[in-house]
């Protein structure tokens, strides 16, 4: 929320129910991914099933961290190929991007993985012969290989524009994280009470309840592929 500085009065910024009109697919693709972890940090790559988040498939991608701010694609829709022009799988992810933004991009992936956070990247490529100016988002989603290891990613790229002349590379706007690992709150303890005729008790955890397991939104598969 801001505040308006001639008025003083509260103002409600529009921007993220914009980007969610603008980019529906990071929405689509980032509720999955919350269906799928649901009590747990972060969810598996052998979660994964594709049916779950049909509606955004062309624009969603999965990456495989091979070093410190490097991924490759292992699985990439077709919206990213119409951006390069070529088939993207088993490039780097820095390859759709300007060699400036490479390594905002490079830090941005580390922190998805080592953090672990969810990232959401604001993006343009610039206008220029045949190539009209395009805005895009990225959204980039931990998810644990089959050793346990944070080396994969859950990523969707939306584009604002036609793509025109390619391949189509991308600066870095803004980039905005959530942190997934928040230090859970202290137990709470009961107060010392005096039994009648005996010593007192020791203060102790008061007892939770388990939480509900969540149900994924499909039944999970594997996928030797990635």
């Amino acid at each position: 929320m801001s505040i308006n500085s001639n008025t003083g009065s509260n103002v409600v910024s529009l921007m993220p129910r914009r980007a969610e009109m603008i980019f529906p697919a990071l929405k689509d693709v980032e509720a999955y991914w919350e269906g799928l972890r649901g009590n747990r940090p972060i969810p598996s790559r052998g979660d994964i099933d594709p049916r779950g988040m049909q509606s955004a498939l062309e624009y969603a991608f999965i990456l495989e961290r091979i070093a410190p701010g490097v991924a490759r694609f292992r699985l990439a829709g077709m919206h990213l190929t119409d951006l390069m022009g070529m088939e993207v799988r088993g490039m780097p992810l820095t390859a759709m991007f300007t060699p400036e933004a490479r390594a905002q991009i490079s830090a941005a992936l580390e922190a998805v993985c080592a953090t672990p956070n969810v990232s959401t990247i604001s993006l343009k490529s610039a206008g220029g012969m045949g190539r009209p100016a395009l805005e895009a988002q990225l959204l980039l989603c931990p998810l644990k290989s089959d050793l346990g290891d944070v080396s994969r990613v859950l990523g969707c790229l939306q584009t604002k524009g036609e793509i025109g002349r390619q391949p189509r590379r991308f600066d870095v706007v803004e980039v905005s994280t959530r942190d997934l690992l928040v230090e859970a709150p202290a137990a709470a303890q009961t107060p010392v009470t005096e039994i009648p005729g005996g010593e007192d008790t020791h203060p102790r955890e008061t007892p939770k309840a388990a939480p509900k397991a969540a149900r994924p939104f499909l039944k999970l598969v594997s996928d030797n592929d990635a």
